[in-house]
């Protein structure tokens, strides 16, 4: 049904648009034929019709927006309601960065020669999703930050949508501009207030330059009449550090697609992930890394908790050119499945090509250890108590490279309420 109405735009769009779309219509949307998407099936989505524009009215008050923020002193933000960008609910204290959104970037032609050299640079051609992103997107977080800037502020980019009557399709498309000696923290959450089906396609490109930070938190706690997928790449430069961390709580289904792209030497990345999930949501996390380069590193650390009849996927690849001497690719995956209903299927892959590398990987799929749930319960603590306490210690240590308290505070709030009991005892 989505796939046919997406066909019955071409005809209103520009010729790049056309382009776009005629890549993603002769792909189609992935199906379990396809290898990347053999456990996770979209047929849940695309069988459903979609609005292509969104409501702009809404009534989201400063008191609801409030209950989202980690803490609004200590932030920036920029809103995001129905797609359209809200100046009134954002703060941005920034002055040297450039911020924009993606509608600014492409009306602005003063400042698109510089940032339109990096839009669509990381995306492939061939992924079709991100292909259908390029047809329809016309507003996201753009952010420029020039040489040796320290934006000391997080900054929180807020999705909402609320007072649909039908069921949207939104195609944010998000753009980072790290440059040489910068640094940024993004924070990222999408929130459906409806009951009505909301479907995000959404792509975030990241460049970050020679010895740059640049750190990009997702927080995924949305509603079970939310669907996303989400494509990610972050393209590194000499001597940089980048980290993407996804904490994955709420959506009925949410597919994270993560390239790492090392065009340097001496970089790290980090990659991180939470996944607490329950009823019969789906999270799939597919990771890659690129090292092209030699003396780099990369990190990926996935821990997944599954009960009822949810269903977690995790892929994550690390690629090894023969160039790349020196490498050093940590991967693991450690999961918990809390009942019969729950499963995980998790495959870690490595192809190297060089010879002098430290490269591991491994996964685990079991149950809470019961001799330490039998140390905790002789000591006086209830079941459901005791479990929250392993839970927790089984996932805190993704959380060891967040720097921003507040946002590690929010996570190990969702912990709980996840968990359902008080960790303050």
């Amino acid at each position: 049904m989505l796939f046919e109405q997406i066909k019955e735009q071409h005809s209103s769009l520009s010729n790049e648009q056309k382009n776009a779309l005629d890549a993603f219509l002769a792909q189609g949307f992935p199906t379990k034929k396809d290898e990347e998407y053999k456990y996770t099936h979209l047929k849940e989505i695309t069988e459903k019709s979609y609005a292509f524009q969104a409501t702009e009215n809404h009534h989201i008050s400063k008191k609801q927006l409030d209950l989202l923020h980690l803490g609004e002193d200590d932030f920036d933000s920029i809103v995001f309601i129905n797609g359209i960008v809200h100046p009134e609910l954002s703060h941005l204290s920034i002055e040297s960065a450039k911020v924009f959104t993606l509608k600014n970037v492409l009306n602005n032609e003063d400042y698109s020669p510089f940032l339109q050299q990096y839009l669509h640079g990381l995306t492939p051609k061939d992924n079709a999703l991100c292909q259908l992103n390029r047809t329809f997107a016309d507003n996201g977080f753009v952010l420029h930050v020039p040489k040796n800037m320290k934006i000391e502020k997080p900054i929180h980019v807020f999705y909402l949508s609320q007072n649909q009557s039908e069921n949207v399709f939104y195609n944010p498309h998000n753009l980072l501009v790290v440059e040489d000696g910068a640094s940024v923290e993004i924070i990222e959450s999408h929130h459906n207030f409806d009951d009505s089906f909301v479907f995000t396609n959404s792509v975030t490109e990241i460049y970050v330059g020679k010895n740059a930070k640049a750190d990009w938190h997702k927080l995924q706690n949305d509603s079970n009449t939310s669907y996303l997928i989400d494509h990610t790449f972050a393209q590194q430069e000499r001597d940089s550090l980048a980290t993407v961390n996804t904490f994955s709580f709420g959506g009925k289904l949410v597919r994270n697609n993560l390239d790492f792209i090392h065009q340097g030497e001496n970089i790290n990345s980090f990659m991180n992930g939470i996944t607490i999930i329950g009823d019969e949501q789906l999270v799939d996390h597919h990771t890659a890394v690129h090292h092209n380069q030699p003396h780099c590193e990369s990190y990926q650390n996935y821990k997944g908790i599954f009960k009822d009849k949810a269903k977690g996927v995790f892929n994550g690849k690390v690629f090894v050119d023969k160039i790349a001497q020196k490498t050093n690719a940590y991967q693991q995956n450690n999961n918990i499945l809390l009942n019969e209903g729950a499963t995980i299927d998790t495959k870690p892959q490595l192809e190297i090509f060089a010879d002098d590398v430290k490269c591991s990987h491994g996964c685990t799929v079991g149950q809470l250890n019961e001799d330490a749930m039998f140390y905790l319960r002789a000591r006086g603590i209830s079941k459901k108590e005791a479990q929250a306490l392993l839970l927790y210690a089984f996932a805190n240590d993704t959380m060891q490279n967040i720097d921003i308290e507040q946002l590690k505070t929010k996570i190990s709030t969702l912990l709980a309420e996840k968990l359902e009991v008080d960790l303050s005892f």
